[in-house]
């Protein structure tokens, strides 16, 4: 039981948990500024895309 005590301190006391959970949380705001600059270049050619076809007719 001794043992199983030391290694939940060992686990409290490690700095690795939170290290993770801030490249996590670094990773999840990355992947949301991709995904709105993805939507926003979309959104531009759609509508260059829009112009030019109208142009056309």
């Amino acid at each position: 039981m001794t043992k199983f005590a030391n290694s939940v301190k060992k686990f409290l006391v490690s700095e690795d948990g939170p290290t993770a959970v801030e490249y996590a949380v670094m990773l999840a705001l990355i992947v949301v500024v991709c995904l709105a600059a993805v939507s926003a270049v979309g959104s531009n050619a759609n509508a260059k895309f829009n112009k030019v076809s109208s142009a056309l007719s």
